[in-house]
């Protein structure tokens, strides 16, 4: 574990925000996560971080060893819609999990990554989640931005955490929407029954607001936009099941028996937009329809 020593010359001033413009390479998010890990003494002692500095306050910094990745790499090809030195942008396969877990510890986009770019990725996420800012379902394709350092990762995901990451999906789902626009503001959490799944929640939930455009209307179904102002698991597929509009092939939220085989939900991460990390400039990008997503749409107008 690797220590920097400091010696204040200044006073008033929270530790926190002290440390960060004394670290540049580090955001005040990751400086805050080294006070509550008690990484960081002043004068020997542990401290908040609100604590104010004074003159002379000999401080402490213990910077983590990084973890070495323990996960498998693996030569699986994804597309890459761009790469730099801080990021990486993919097109997340349908059917491809993105992080390894109970019952999927290959196959998965890390293992991907980890093929791809060896040891460039970041660790803050820890050793079966690296590079990983955000996730989309399983079932789910589209663009994903990965971090190949710490720095772009705090970056990235101090941004979703502030809804400053443009994220825009497409969807078929079932029924006929009328309007034109609609707004859900309704808070989800965990199912109350079943923990493997999530629900609309008054009582636990965490606020989750979805916003939906209608781009095409068929005899049975509706091909929409989705944009999402926060990102709770399974947010999209849960809020159209609870205003009645149940995303094709989401036997989980939606119907049990589908006359359409989607192997999975019909629901696409189209656009990703945000301010590049370092760069400091807005960037967005696009994944394509997959074939199956335009294949069934093709069914869909066949039946008008």
């Amino acid at each position: 574990m690797e220590e920097i020593n400091f010696v204040s010359k200044e006073k008033g001033i929270r530790i926190d925000a002290w440390l960060s413009t004394k670290m540049k390479e580090h955001s005040r998010s990751y400086v805050k996560k080294l006070i509550d890990d008690k990484l960081i003494l002043v004068n020997g002692n542990v401290v908040k971080a609100n604590y104010k500095i004074d003159f002379n306050d000999q401080i402490i910094v213990k910077l983590p060893d990084a973890k070495l990745l323990d996960v498998v790499a693996e030569d699986i090809d994804v597309p890459i819609l761009y790469e730099d030195e801080d990021i990486l942008v993919v097109d997340k396969p349908k059917g491809m999990v993105v992080h390894p877990a109970a019952g999927n510890y290959t196959g998965t986009l890390v293992n991907a990554l980890m093929g791809y770019c060896k040891e460039s990725l970041s660790d803050i996420n820890g050793i079966i989640r690296p590079g990983i800012v955000h996730r989309i379902d399983k079932d789910t394709s589209g663009v994903l931005v990965i971090a190949k350092n710490n720095k772009s990762h705090e970056i990235l995901s101090s941004k979703l955490k502030e809804h400053d990451i443009k994220r825009v999906y497409v969807a078929l789902v079932h029924g006929v929407i009328k309007e034109e626009y609609g707004k859900i503001d309704a808070p989800i959490g965990r199912h109350p029954v079943d923990r493997k799944k999530m629900s609309v929640n008054t009582k636990n939930g965490r606020r989750a607001v979805t916003y939906f455009k209608v781009m095409e209307r068929f005899n049975c179904h509706t091909y929409i936009q989705v944009t999402l102002e926060t990102g709770r698991t399974h947010q999209i597929r849960v809020h159209m099941s609870h205003i009645g509009y149940p995303i094709v092939g989401d036997t989980v939220y939606g119907r049990k028996k589908e006359k359409f085989d989607t192997k999975g939900q019909a629901l696409h991460a189209k656009i990703l937009g945000f301010v590049h990390p370092t760069k400091d400039k807005y960037m967005e990008f696009e994944a394509a329809m997959p074939s199956y997503f335009t294949e069934l749409k093709s069914k869909l107008t066949n039946e008008k």
